[in-house]
């Protein structure tokens, strides 16, 4: 009898080998043998599959224990493992991009990351907002980089083609820069904006807080409208 995993693990293979425009229901129900209608007692349409093969690519992200010590090292960490976890799969990250999963796997590196946020003494806003941050970059960022991979270099072409230098200046000036490959070297620059980013947001020595003045306090009250 046909699974739920086995429907899922299907569609990841068929999704490396045609890509996500490629990955419909009929062709998944032919990789699998049965008729299209049978995926649909194991997933309501194509949009629960994808959020079923978002939870899977993140199976093992964040399951073995930080190597970094606690703190926005741990982030940085958990947001590397993020972007190879949707390396490993064609199109990983468009499948991931947009998808509200709460299943375990996606849960685990939620709570990995905020708790990371929460070691590094942020307070619970910047915590929530700067795991928004992170994951958003990494999605954004591994998007971009799944998407050199079809281009073989014709966008810097085309980009160098259309440069011209007493228009656009900066653009020439900076051109070396904006299509150096090294992309493992870029994603570290980003995070570390990012973390740099964050730290300031790290809270001050509190200031001590004054004692409520009595008589300011009647005063407030005998000026307040009667009901």
């Amino acid at each position: 009898m046909l699974r739920r995993e086995q429907v899922v693990e299907a569609a990841l293979r068929l999704l490396d080998e045609v890509g996500l425009d490629g990955l419909t229901m009929r062709r998944l129900a032919e990789k699998l043998n049965v008729k299209a209608a049978t995926l649909y007692w194991h997933v309501k349409n194509k949009q629960e599959l994808l959020e079923a093969m978002a939870e899977a690519m993140l199976a093992d992200c964040g399951a073995s224990p930080p190597e970094a010590a606690p703190g926005l090292a741990q982030a940085i960490e958990l947001a590397g493992k993020l972007r190879a976890a949707l390396l490993a799969r064609r199109d990983g990250a468009r499948v991931f991009g947009g998808t509200y999963v709460a299943q375990p796997n996606t849960l685990r590196v939620s709570e990995r990351l905020l708790g990371a946020l929460r070691e590094a003494g942020l307070p619970l806003r910047a915590v929530a907002w700067g795991a928004w941050t992170i994951t958003y970059y990494v999605i954004g960022f591994t998007l971009e980089e799944q998407a050199l991979r079809t281009t073989t270099g014709a966008g810097p072409q085309r980009l160098r083609a259309a440069l011209d230098p007493t228009r656009f200046p900066q653009l020439a000036a900076a051109f070396s820069h904006l299509i150096d490959g090294d992309l493992e070297a870029r994603f570290d620059y980003g995070l570390r904006l990012i973390t740099a980013g964050l730290r300031a947001e790290l809270p001050t020595e509190a200031e001590p807080v004054r004692p409520a003045d009595p008589q300011a306090t009647g005063r407030r009250a005998r000026r307040r409208p009667a009901r």
